[in-house]
């Protein structure tokens, strides 16, 4: 064999191996997680940009903010297994406006009175990993009128599962936000801050070798509810609330992750 073809056969099995890797990398095979797709549309947690759109990116969250509504139409962020974990407290901390938001904004008197609570949508709790990054998680951007049962009780497992999951699976992309409806609640205060009829949260983690989604929506009322029951897919969630959630993934992924959801994934048992 001559000199030149032993180059050729070296450079040959490069390639192979390097090819090799690659696979290995994106099937998960070998104990490796794939790493998230990475897409010049943005970070996965950001749903599509619609025309209108007020969005304040703040360290650990980003928020569409109605100045109609005066509550965000969605608010958008990755929670990863590390930042499940923190010394920062709630206390000392107060819901108040963001001055750095140009635009009209709710205020505290808006809800004094009201009979609602300030819900967040991005959970206090999801922001142990940093004192700054939970303060922000009290401005109005990230705030909507609840229910006082709901928010308490299953709206608040729901945030805890959320943080289960992103300990299990690494990270989880979340999408999380009101659903006006008919809006059969009114408003509240002076500045006529609109009460939602419901919430919704889409889930996107990837298991190790697929992506995998779920999405849930609770009436704002004092109902109970199991997540078995007020489960959906992405999709039925998008064509509820007219948000394309995970612009980012690659439309073939999109298309199946987005359509289907399967509770073992997520450790809910079926009825």
């Amino acid at each position: 064999m001559t000199k030149q073809n032993k180059s050729i056969l070296s450079a040959l099995a490069l390639v192979l191996v390097f090819a090799a890797w690659l696979i290995l990398q994106r099937t998960g095979a070998g104990g490796g997680t794939p790493a998230p797709v990475l897409d010049s549309q943005g970070p996965l947690e950001l749903p599509a940009a619609r025309e209108g759109d007020r969005t304040m990116t703040y360290q650990g969250y980003v928020s569409s903010y109605n100045p109609e509504t005066l509550i965000p139409d969605w608010v958008a962020y990755e929670l990863t297994d590390e930042e499940t974990y923190g010394d920062a407290k709630r206390e000392n901390k107060d819901f108040s406006m963001d001055m750095n938001y140009r635009g009209k904004q709710a205020m505290r008197e808006d809800y004094w009175g009201s009979g609602w609570t300030r819900g967040h949508m991005a959970p206090a709790g999801d922001f142990m990993w940093d004192d700054s990054a939970m303060s922000e998680t009290f401005y109005f951007m990230n705030i909507c009128p609840q229910r006082e049962e709901l928010n308490n009780k299953d709206w608040q497992y729901l945030e805890k599962q959320v943080r289960a999951w992103a300990r299990k699976y690494d990270k989880v992309w979340v999408v999380t936000g009101p659903i006006v409806g008919d809006n059969i609640y009114g408003t509240i205060g002076a500045d006529h801050v609109v009460v939602p009829d419901a919430f919704f949260k889409a889930v996107m983690v990837h298991d190790g070798k697929r992506y995998q989604s779920i999405a849930f929506v609770m009436g704002n009322d004092a109902e109970r509810y199991w997540l078995q029951d007020c489960a959906l897919t992405i999709d039925e969630l998008e064509e509820r609330t007219g948000i394309d959630f995970y612009p980012a993934l690659p439309d073939d992924v999109e298309e199946d992750t987005e359509s289907r959801y399967d509770f073992s994934v997520w450790g809910i048992r079926s009825r």
